[in-house]
């Protein structure tokens, strides 16, 4: 994904990650979503055009688990906004990042500008029944990939838990109904592609369920009572603050609840990331883009 990076993004690389380009590897599931214009407009900067239509733009996200990187082994969960353009194209707008890794988290801030926050992500693989192939995907099949909207033996739940100091929070729960590692490796796992940006194999996968935290449960009261870490924070900030980042989380979530139109899962991915450009001045305050 091209970035958009915020002037104020300083230059330094964090430990392990060198100079650009950087090598990613190991498998993503890319879900585009229709987002209301509105809701994206939150965090993408007056000076850039959002690209809609009808009132609505492409955002989605993107959870990828890295096998080898700069940092290691790390699982990432990119909340895109939407599409801004950047003549002569456009790019994809970061909400919000969450990653399982301290030095990732460093790196996207300082090197890349991006609203980097270190969470948790928990991962649980459930058995499922195998359904019969739909009749629907007549066209698909003659393609090569109706097959992969078969319900798969398994699927993953993955559980994203966003971490500020001593405070957690719970910020997703993502169903993977097709995204769960091919064991067998006769499966076709679609073409190889390669580019001059990431090389893998990619095939349409059905759309992952979304969930949020339900907004009553024990998590929040103990999140909210009086001594909890997250009290302790924010009754050290004014309403403003306070309000500023409740509505940036609870955007963010509905980003990710907006309607799913397309999914694409990457086997094998190699992604080459080259250093950001920067495009334009940004506010401090501004959420940062990818």
């Amino acid at each position: 994904m091209p970035y958009l990076k915020p002037v104020e993004a300083e230059e330094k690389s964090s430990s392990g990650y060198g100079k650009p380009p950087w090598i990613f590897k190991g498998r993503a599931l890319y879900q585009l979503h229709l987002v209301k214009a509105e809701t994206a407009r939150a965090f993408i900067p007056k000076e850039f055009r959002l690209v809609e239509a009808f009132g609505y733009t492409l955002g989605g996200f993107f959870l990828a688990s890295y096998e080898d990187s700069p940092a290691g082994v790390f699982d990432e969960l990119v909340v895109i906004a939407g599409i801004v353009w950047n003549p002569p194209t456009s790019c994809a707008w970061a909400a919000r990042v969450l990653v399982n890794s301290d030095e990732a988290c460093v790196h996207g801030r300082k090197a890349v500008g991006l609203p980097s926050q270190v969470a948790r992500f928990s991962k649980r693989i459930t058995a499922i029944p195998r359904q019969q192939r739909s009749k629907t995907n007549g066209f698909l099949n003659m393609i090569g990939i109706g097959n992969t909207f078969n319900s798969p033996k398994d699927c993953m739940d993955v559980q994203v838990t966003e971490i500020e100091g001593r405070t957690a929070a719970d910020a997703c729960s993502v169903n993977l109904n097709t995204a769960v590692p091919l064991l067998k490796p006769e499966k076709w796992m679609g073409p190889a592609i390669k580019m001059s940006l990431p090389s893998f194999r990619v095939r349409a996968v059905k759309p992952a369920r979304v969930s949020s935290p339900s907004p009553g449960p024990k998590n929040k009261k103990e999140n909210e009572k009086e001594g909890s870490p997250r009290h302790q924070i924010f009754s050290s900030m004014d309403s403003t603050a306070v309000e500023t980042i409740e509505n940036g989380e609870n955007l963010c979530v509905s980003v990710m609840l907006s309607k799913p139109v397309l999914a694409l899962e990457f086997n094998c991915l190699n992604m080459q990331v080259e250093a950001p450009i920067v495009v334009s001045h940004c506010s401090k305050n501004t959420l940062g883009g990818s």
